[in-house]
């Protein structure tokens, strides 16, 4: 019996990175996983400044993601790690991740998966190619309550679904930030760094992933809005667009990071024949469901009479707020136990395996081809590309 947390390495998180601390911080949270090697950076010497800051021994903090698969490898089993997280900015996902899964490690990957379609069709292949594990770190499809909404509407309560509106307003880009040396800014607004979209690739893929994850139903064709709208920009950094979805629904999109004085309240709302949900980040631990025939219920992280999928995610009694790094962890404990499970021999639980993988990863570099075309097209409507 596998006993022990799982040991994880990193690629990417070292100075000046954003997203690495979360991961870190998330990974960690349970007690489920502890971090043990890493290549921070692509600077040698950078990422050695961060193994130090974390405590890591020196044997373990590696100049190149190369060099770590290679002396990974060759370490015995008790001692080297069982997965690794790539943190790294969009063009530099497909090959770690393929090297990682090619060498025997299961993977954990910011989004979006890749930096095109045809590279997360590639690594799909190749991980269907083995028995490893890949987690794609959609965080917002981890809060409990947007489990619950998706419970609700798996049940049919709500009826056939007719229409789904989802949001994500940002604020953070309004101003050309791009040209004042801010790190996050310069690689999110790069094309030979970000890839072919710049708000759609980094949020509207988030709202895309949740639009799909709580309804359960697939987006089939788009039409779309694309804009740039500060000066000097060379990806886009605002977009609508209308969804038609597989099932005959039909729902609205807006993605923008140019909406000054917003912060990140990602939302959805969700209406079927008998009524619908309402969830918005500002206000994570309450689900709103609405009815044709009675009053509005609120619904709470917590609370006793939440689906078995909800409480799994739960780590507090009602009225103590979960939030982000919440809701990250939970991928990251799933993710765990799954292997550690399968590790065992067992079959992991439903609620384990409850995680974005590689599918999602491959329908969000779709859904991103698929919007800067019908941005960039005079029709009406663009099949989504597959």
């Amino acid at each position: 019996m596998v006993k022990r947390k799982l040991r994880m390495g990193m690629i990417g998180g070292g100075p000046g990175a954003f997203i690495g601390a979360v991961h870190r911080i998330a990974a960690n949270l349970d007690g489920e996983i502890e971090l043990v090697c890493g290549a921070f950076s692509s600077d040698p010497s950078k990422s050695k400044e961060t193994g130090e800051s974390l405590y890591l021994k020196d044997s373990r903090v590696y100049g190149s993601y190369k060099q770590m698969f290679e002396d990974e490898k060759k370490l015995p089993d008790n001692e080297r790690m069982d997965f690794v997280a790539i943190v790294t900015p969009n063009h530099l996902h497909f090959e770690p991740a393929k090297l990682a899964l090619e060498a025997g490690f299961h993977v954990v990957l910011d989004k979006p998966a890749t930096f095109n379609l045809e590279e997360a069709k590639q690594l799909r292949k190749i991980l269907n190619g083995t028995k490893l594990r890949f987690c794609l770190t959609h965080t917002y499809a981890g809060y409990p309550m947007i489990k619950e909404a998706r419970q609700l509407i798996s049940d049919g309560r709500f009826g056939k679904i007719r229409k789904v509106y989802v949001e994500y307003p940002q604020g953070w880009l309004s101003e050309f930030l791009e040209g004042t040396k801010n790190k996050q800014a310069s690689w999110r607004t790069d094309k030979t760094k970000s890839g072919i979209a710049g708000a759609m690739g980094d949020i509207g893929t988030h709202a895309f992933n949740m639009a799909e994850y709580v309804t359960g139903i697939k987006v089939r064709s788009i039409c779309a809005d694309i804009n740039i709208v500060v000066d000097g920009r060379e990806l886009d950094d605002d977009g609508a667009m209308l969804l038609k979805f597989e099932s005959g629904a039909s729902g609205t999109l807006m993605a923008t990071q140019v909406a000054a004085g917003e912060e990140n309240n990602i939302r959805i709302r969700v209406y079927g024949e008998k009524g619908g949900i309402e969830w918005k980040q500002e206000d994570a631990n309450t689900l709103m469901v609405k009815w044709m025939d009675r009053p509005v219920e609120l619904y709470r992280a917590g609370a006793g009479y939440l689906s078995d999928i909800a409480k799994h995610n739960c780590r507090t009694p009602a009225g103590h707020p979960e939030g982000y790094l919440e809701a990250f962890a939970n991928h990251y404990r799933n993710f765990a136990l799954t292997i550690r499970a399968e590790l065992n021999g067992e079959n992991p639980k439903d609620a384990w395996l409850d995680f974005p993988g590689i599918e999602e990863g491959v329908r969000g570099m779709a859904f991103i081809e698929t919007v800067i075309a019908s941005g960039k097209s005079n029709e009406k409507w663009t099949p989504l590309i597959e």
